[in-house]
């Protein structure tokens, strides 16, 4: 096999030294590249310690993972973005509570960052562009100084609506202290308290780990959602159908989808299938906690597939 193994390690030499050379240009962050390496570090560590933990305590920190991830994909993303629905006073300040666990940044960053990545999407407005590959667009994007283009074209973007809800503008004033409490302390002092779990094992699986999952099933919408599998609604964009990812990101895989019907509160054309952060909202609306949900109609999808689709549906 050496006469194919080693020009394919050259190939991956030259590309990684292309890449070197383009980021060299960029400020790296360091503080985050070391944070980073720590959280992941810590969560490889939590995995030895859940055989060692109570029953309870797995539980607990699978739950902390659904509020975690609904706080991103019911909240700064389905809600908040792309304002597919309409959430009441009580299920907004859960949502919000919800994405301080998720400790992504506050609801206001998120969002407008979010609809820069749907307007300018794959370019250099994009904050994690996914032409600069999966490593960047997964986590590298976290370790370098935005892109100018982000910065000057996020600021021409229409975020009044998010300055106008009272939620996000307490959030975003008081998000550090929301993240010490909802992301570290709550899921640490729960097993602690009420079933006796040490307070390493709290930590390190309800905390960290439960964080470190968190973070990069959401990153593998950007990343792995964006270049893997098929593109029924839209082959002239790069976002995928990913049921892997939907799998992990409660819903969050039809990426093609998404980004051909961004105003749809399911994000799927499939509705409850694969998809929990549809189901909780449904029941939030019939719990007459949120209403007004947006979807793109059967026929307007059944055209939009004849027209722009891969013909893999």
């Amino acid at each position: 096999h050496m006469e194919t193994t080693v020009p394919l390690i050259a190939f991956h030499s030259a590309s990684f030294a292309q890449y070197a050379k383009k980021s060299r240009n960029r400020c790296i962050v360091w503080r985050n590249v070391i944070l980073m390496f720590l959280l992941h570090t810590g969560a490889l560590y939590a995995i030895i310690l859940i055989p060692k933990a109570h029953p309870f305590t797995w539980i607990w920190s699978y739950m902390c993972f659904i509020v975690t991830a609904l706080g991103v994909t019911a909240g700064a993303h389905r809600l908040w973005s792309h304002r597919s629905y309409k959430a009441k006073l009580p299920l907004r300040i859960f949502l919000a509570a919800a994405n301080s666990m998720a400790f992504q940044n506050d609801i206001f960053e998120w969002s407008r960052d979010h609809r820069a990545h749907h307007k300018y999407s794959e370019t250099d407005a994009d904050p994690h562009n996914a032409v600069r590959g999966f490593f960047f667009a997964h986590i590298g994007w976290l370790f370098v100084r935005k892109h100018k283009d982000v910065i000057e074209k996020g600021k021409r973007l229409d975020v009044s609506d998010l300055l106008a809800d009272p939620v996000v503008v307490f959030q975003r004033k008081y998000y550090k202290t929301s993240v010490v409490v909802m992301c570290f302390l709550l899921p640490t002092l729960v097993p602690w308290y009420f079933w006796g779990e040490s307070i390493w094992n709290s930590y390190f699986l309800a905390s960290i780990l439960r964080y470190t999952i968190s973070l990069n099933v959401a990153w593998l919408v950007n990343s792995a959602a964006h270049m893997y599998g098929n593109r029924p609604y839209d082959r002239n964009i790069n976002p995928r159908e990913n049921r892997f990812v939907t799998l992990g990101a409660i819903g969050e895989g039809f990426h093609n989808f998404h980004h051909t019907f961004p105003f749809d509160y399911s994000a799927s054309e499939f509705g409850l299938r694969l998809n929990p952060t549809t189901c909780f909202i449904d029941l939030m609306c019939w719990l007459g906690l949120a209403g007004s949900r947006k979807k793109a109609t059967p026929e307007m999808i059944k055209a939009r597939k004849l027209r722009t689709g891969d013909g893999s549906a």
